[in-house]
């Protein structure tokens, strides 16, 4: 079998976080999770060295690369959002779409993508700072800022930094299978299944100081979603009105409380899937979903397969222990 190809095309002033996405789940051999696992290649647009922000030189790959070989193209970004970007890199990417090679694009490496025509007709996300940049910049883009990442016909882009690991574990997952991705996920300490889907966060969650009783509040409710926990609870339990508690969650996480003690029960339900052998009733009970047929529905909605589906493909060990609590 012959290695998958993927090539990360940069220029001068890329920022080194972006790049060094893909250098690590690409570049990195895991004949354990894949063998062969893929062939990597960082390459200086123009042949020349650049430098990566902050302070990192790139020299050119001395084996030489072409498009001939090249399975899967990466952008890791855009220098400057509101400046044209390389007219060479435009052109490799538009080369590369025609000759049908797919193509991923991290944070803003989607404006790359959209000078160079490709994005056209086709939906598309980037960071959320940067979309209406995008959507005003390139109007034929159907720019969805509301996604961690997109697919479409062979292109992807993604959203902020960290969504560009979803997206690189996204294409892993497509080459090599989900539980090679969740175990690829597990080495990186990152949630084995980010769905494209889920929003983009536009604020951090509540930190420190503890003080913050929005930040005790979630505490709580992580703690206790094997009760049936309405938003008039959580109000009662600080001590707030409803309508107080809806809007600091609107501020701080931009959902409602409801809609975030539904994505914590279905990230409970998706652990004790992935680390235990406890039957879907009894994970439905336990993580506040009354039954079986609830869980089911709002896993599939979420996640995008059944819990019986997200099982098989990420169960850990068949002897996993089930969590505590």
């Amino acid at each position: 079998m012959t290695a998958h190809r993927v090539v990360m095309a940069v220029t001068d002033d890329m920022p080194i976080f972006e790049a060094a996405v893909p250098c690590q789940v690409f570049g990195v051999d895991r004949p354990h999770l894949a063998d062969p696992w893929y062939r990597f290649a960082a390459v200086p647009v123009g042949n020349a060295p650049v430098r990566l922000s902050p302070g990192f030189t790139l020299a050119p790959d001395a084996r030489g690369w072409s498009l001939d070989e090249v399975d899967t193209l990466v952008v890791p970004a855009c220098t400057n959002v509101h400046e044209e970007p390389p007219g060479e890199l435009v052109d490799v990417v538009r080369e590369a779409y025609a000759r049908g090679i797919r193509i991923l694009s991290i944070c803003s490496g989607a404006f790359v993508l959209a000078a160079a025509g490709v994005l056209d007709g086709r939906r598309a996300t980037t960071h959320w700072l940067h979309a209406q940049e995008l959507a005003r910049r390139h109007p034929a883009v159907r720019v969805d800022a509301s996604v961690l990442y997109v697919e479409d016909g062979g292109v992807i882009t993604s959203a902020g930094t960290v969504a560009g690991i979803d997206a690189c574990l996204h294409v892993v997952r497509v080459d090599h299978g989900a539980a090679v991705a969740a175990e690829l996920a597990r080495g990186l300490v990152t949630p084995p299944h980010r769905d494209g889907a889920q929003p983009q966060y536009r604020r951090p969650l509540p930190s420190a100081p503890r003080g913050d009783w929005l930040a005790g509040l979630m505490d709580w409710a992580d703690a206790h979603l094997h009760l049936p926990l309405s938003a008039a609870d959580l109000a009662a339990r600080a001590h707030v009105s409803v309508r107080t508690v809806e809007r600091r969650f609107a501020e701080a996480l931009g959902m409602s409380p409801l809609r975030w003690v539904l994505q914590q029960r279905v990230r409970r339900a998706q652990q004790y899937l992935e680390t235990s052998d406890r039957s879907v009733g009894w994970i439905a009970a336990t993580c506040g979903f009354g039954g079986a047929a609830s869980l089911r529905a709002h896993f599939a909605r979420i996640v995008g397969m059944s819990p019986s589906a997200y099982r098989r493909a990420f169960h850990a060990r068949a002897d996993a222990q089930p969590l505590a609590g």
